[in-house]
């Protein structure tokens, strides 16, 4: 069976004795900024998912005599769920509120070796940095020269194995403008006149987007900045219907035409930005050991995984494409019904694969009730 990789940092720092992420400098009159690093181990042999701890050491260049202690860092990064026989494994971490400057930073790996049986201990082998080839769609040994810091708002814009930075974005955009190209489109080869429900998708796209920042928000409790980078298919497509509805139903326009000529484009849409997801390392699957798996990150943990979002996209593209022949077939010539057969098909795929996605989806409430268990 195929297991999830989870991984969160601990953030620990030795040489102050306090955590590297909550170090306060507010004695040096200089900007702190962020380290990235990516470095790569295999995932080697065995049969149970296991969990390791990559550690990170870092010293600033530059340094004479004795360093200071914001001259140097330790930081553990965790990873749980790793899959024996899966492969090459890439591990990207962030090390905030550093001094800027170039910073020498050597990594080891924490793992248990033996039975789990009869006890494992732990062993520490030393990791190399990793690069990435595109052409070669994988991993290789990067250089081990010094690291520049960065200003640590553009972290999450450094470079990282199978991640394409800003991609998901250019793609949304382009799966909607399909969509309404594709419905005008449809409109127009059915001697329907465009404008007013032309009108109704920009509502309907509009508040859609809106109703996929709220349910991320849903999904994601916490911080603003937790939850501001992300969006929820699921929001989108509950809240664009109903408010496409209305619309129609404000304008007296026929509603079943509508949302049949709108299906194909709704879900070459769907095609496109789960593309984007891939590339940008969201909604990713569950790392595997299986033939089947496609090497891609979710933007901290790259490896070999079951292709969620691939998965996804070629659905939604057979969705399109069989709603296209539908409607402009006129076939089964109940409005309405080409919509609701797609949506219906849709939901069930999306359930079948929210079951194998790295990330588990957690609800404030259910949250809040695994919390109250515990503490009874």
């Amino acid at each position: 069976m195929p297991g999830a990789v989870a991984s969160s940092p601990t953030g620990r720092a030795g040489a102050s004795g306090r955590p590297a992420n909550a170090q306060a400098e507010s004695s040096e009159a200089v900007e702190l900024e962020a380290l990235v690093v990516t470095h790569w181990f295999d995932s080697g042999e065995g049969e149970e998912p296991y969990s390791a701890t990559v550690r990170l050491t870092g010293r600033r260049g530059g340094i004479h005599g004795m360093p200071k202690p914001q001259d140097t860092f330790v930081q553990e990064d965790k990873i749980d769920g790793i899959v024996p026989g899966s492969g090459l494994v890439s591990i990207t971490s962030c090390v905030y509120r550093r001094q800027p400057g170039e910073w020498t930073v050597s990594a080891e790996l924490l793992r248990p070796r033996g039975d789990a049986g009869r006890g494992r201990r732990v062993t520490a082998e030393p990791i190399r940095p990793a690069a990435w080839s595109w052409r070669r769609w994988a991993l290789s040994t990067g250089s081990a020269g010094t690291v520049k810091t960065r200003w640590a708002m553009l972290a999450p814009l450094a470079r990282m194995p199978g991640v394409i930075p800003g991609v998901w974005p250019a793609l949304g955009v382009l799966g909607a403008l399909v969509a309404l190209v594709t419905q005008v489109a449809i409109l127009a080869h059915e001697n329907v006149a465009v404008g007013q429900f032309l009108v109704v998708s920009l509502l309907a796209l509009g508040f859609g987007l809106i109703g996929a920042k709220l349910w991320n928000a849903v999904l994601h409790p916490g911080p603003w900045r937790q939850w501001i980078q992300g969006w929820s298919v699921d929001g989108f497509l509950f809240v664009a219907p109903v408010v496409a509805v209305a619309a129609l139903l404000a304008f007296d326009l026929p509603i079943g035409v509508f949302l049949d000529a709108a299906t194909p484009g709704l879900f070459f849409g769907v095609a496109i930005g789960r593309l984007g997801c891939f590339f940008t390392g969201c909604c990713a699957g569950r790392c595997t050991s299986s033939r089947w798996g496609v090497w891609s990150s979710d933007r901290r943990v790259g490896a070999r995984r079951i292709p969620a979002q691939l998965i996804e996209s070629l659905a939604g593209l057979l969705l399109g494409a069989t709603s296209a022949l539908l409607v402009l077939g006129h076939v089964p010539g109940v409005d309405g019904v080409i919509f609701a057969a797609a949506f219906g098909a849709y939901v069930v795929v999306r359930q079948l694969l929210l079951r194998v996605r790295a990330e588990r989806r957690e609800y404030s409430w259910r949250r809040s009730n695994v919390a109250s268990a515990e503490r009874s």
